[in-house]
This record gives C-alpha cells, sequence and structure tokens, in this order.
C-alpha cells in the first residue's frame, strides 16, 4: 500500500510493486507556449527562430549581429537540395564582417600556429624564435610561427 509523507517543501511518494504494475493514470499538462519560465530552445514554436537563445553565444547582437542574422535566417529557411547553398553571399559577408573585428571574432585557426601550453608549475618561459636552422624545434625553422608583439603574453609562452 502506498502512501504520502510531507517533509517541508517536499513531498514523498512510496509506492509498492503493485503499485508500478497497474497501468498509470496519470495525465500530463501540455506545454504552455506563453510559460515566462520556459526555455524555448533556438526554434520558437512558431517555427521562428529565437535570436536570444543563449545557444547563439549573442551572436545575433554586436557589430555583425544583422549578418548573422541574414546568414542564419536564410539557412534556417532554405528550401535548396543543398540547404543553405544560396546563403553563400549573405556567409561571405558576414565572415567579412567579423574580419574586421578580430578581437571579437577570433579566427580558429589563429591557435594552431601557436605551441601548445605545458602543464609545467614552475611556470612558463617566454619563447625566443632561434635563428639556429641546424636544429629545427617547433618554435624555429623554416615555416614556423612567428611571434608577434601584438599578441597577447599568453599565445607567446610555452613549456620549459
Amino acid at each position: 500500500m502506498s502512501y504520502c509523507k510531507q517533509e517541508g517543501k517536499d513531498r514523498i511518494i512510496f509506492v509498492t510493486k503493485e503499485d508500478h504494475e497497474a497501468p498509470s493514470n496519470a495525465e500530463l499538462i501540455a506545454d504552455d507556449p506563453n510559460d515566462p519560465y520556459e526555455d524555448p530552445g533556438l526554434i520558437l514554436p512558431s517555427g521562428e527562430i529565437n535570436w536570444n537563445c543563449p545557444c547563439l553565444g549573442g551572436m545575433a547582437s554586436g557589430p555583425c549581429g544583422e549578418q548573422f542574422k541574414s546568414a542564419f535566417s536564410c539557412f534556417h529557411y532554405s528550401t535548396e537540395e543543398v540547404k543553405g547553398s544560396d546563403c553563400v553571399d549573405r556567409f561571405r559577408g558576414m565572415q567579412e564582417c567579423m574580419q574586421r573585428y578580430p578581437e571579437l571574432y577570433p579566427q580558429e585557426d589563429d591557435n594552431e600556429n601557436v605551441p601548445p601550453q605545458g602543464g609545467d608549475e614552475g611556470g612558463a618561459a617566454k619563447a625566443t624564435p632561434s635563428t639556429d636552422d641546424s636544429n629545427p624545434s617547433p618554435t624555429s625553422g623554416p615555416g614556423s610561427a612567428s611571434f608577434s608583439e601584438d599578441a597577447p603574453p599568453a599565445d607567446r609562452t610555452v613549456s620549459s
């Protein structure tokens, strides 16, 4: 036999094996699309894009927000066989805008040329490009990354 017990704000329900064997008669309440506490996600129930969704990471605002919205909307509503293939010019415009603001929109490949940072607890030493090509290392020699004076200090460190 099942019973309930109230502990503060919590209600504890104890059930028996027999209770679990019987089909549930619980009625599910439909989601209220106007519930202010319900997080609707990227696509609203109406099918429109939720520009306030945290999943967009703020891309819909900022200096390139309009270009992002244009490109993303085009992709979302695209009916082409290759979805979004009709949106290339809009994405190109968004990319050009983002390249004008590298401090806000860093390129993914910006970190590819930086040596990995080690977990050395003794601290990290500043990297100095070597002029000795007889013993090439990841931080020296032909084809290696040069360090910009404008780069943040964290980008110019390597483990010692």
